[in-house]
């Protein structure tokens, strides 16, 4: 009931920056917290960067410095900033999210990942 729309992945030079968005749309009535976790190939899903309705972010120890998340809860967007990129940060990345419905039931999405590829 609730779909996430990733954008902004792709194919970036070592040193590079990108900027993912992820907007969510359906039958909303609040979304507590949207953040972005990662895959690498072989290795466990991980958080990256969340960020509350209230503004508080959270952020993996190896992207601290070099990345900002932020949202616009008007647009039920979240973004991720992502600079000075490094070939381990290569991995797939998910949006999530997590709420309550309009019949105020509890909802928890993912997004169907995007690509980021980071070349030495």
């Amino acid at each position: 009931q609730v779909q996430l729309a990733e954008s902004g992945g792709g194919l970036v030079q070592a040193g590079g920056s990108l900027r993912l968005s992820c907007a969510a749309s359906g039958s909303i009535f609040r979304i507590n917290a949207m953040g972005w976790y990662r895959q690498a190939p072989g290795k466990q899903r991980e958080l990256v960067a969340a960020v509350t309705s209230e503004g508080n972010a959270n952020y993996a120890e190896s992207v601290k410095g070099r990345s900002t998340v932020s949202r616009d809860i008007a647009k039920n967007t979240v973004y991720l900033q992502m600079n000075n990129l490094k070939p381990e940060d290569t991995a797939v990345y998910y949006c999530n999210a997590n709420g309550l419905l309009r019949n105020l039931m509890r909802f928890g999405s993912w997004g169907q990942g995007t690509q980021v590829t980071v070349s030495s």
